[in-house]
């Protein structure tokens, strides 16, 4: 790891926000972080994970279970970590990290970490109005979860609305913020 830097995961879900996080990926590294990144299996639909590895210069953990972790992929990323950033955070993993639900790899990290968690909210404005979603966002806020977004603008399912993820910009600033404490 770089002496200046943080160890970072990044956990992307699986949202048309998913392209996003590549720009985030990119950024986080380029600041000095070592990054390591976790994708679910519907975040791999919008975004390859080749992507993701060439810009962190390391290995996707897609599965829980595979070799290369032998003691399995949520125990041996989870050590050490300054920071686990979920982005895009879909009201699937909201729903499953308020309930304890850990089912595959990147819910099952996010209960195995330590660290601060920073999550980035995207999906559409009907769900993201929803009182269930609402429930979720406020247990994860009582449970220390931190939040960036999700900002209101123009949205995939071609409405405006609030839902939208926020730019890579915003969520590294709000990073920082939370690495400085």
């Amino acid at each position: 790891m770089n002496n200046n830097g943080r160890a970072i995961l990044l956990a992307v879900g699986g949202g048309i926000a998913a392209y996003k996080s590549a720009i985030l990926c990119s950024r986080l590294v380029q600041a000095g972080n070592d990054v390591c990144t976790a994708m679910t299996h519907s975040a791999t639909e919008f975004l390859g994970p080749a992507t993701l590895a060439a810009l962190s210069g390391k290995p996707v953990a897609t599965k829980s279970f595979h070799t290369d972790h032998p003691l399995g992929a949520h125990i041996e990323l989870a050590r050490d970590l300054d920071l686990m950033i979920v982005a895009p955070g879909t009201a699937n993993l909201l729903a499953k990290f308020a309930s304890g639900v850990a089912d595959d790899l990147v819910s099952t990290l996010y209960l195995q970490v330590t660290c601060p968690v920073l999550i980035a909210p995207a999906m559409s404005h009907a769900m993201w109005e929803k009182p269930s979603v609402a429930r979720n966002v406020a247990q994860l806020t009582e449970d220390g979860c931190h939040f960036v977004g999700p900002e209101t603008g123009w949205l995939s399912c071609r409405v405006k609305g609030a839902g939208r993820m926020s730019e890579p910009q915003q969520i590294l600033a709000a990073a920082d913020d939370l690495l400085k404490t």
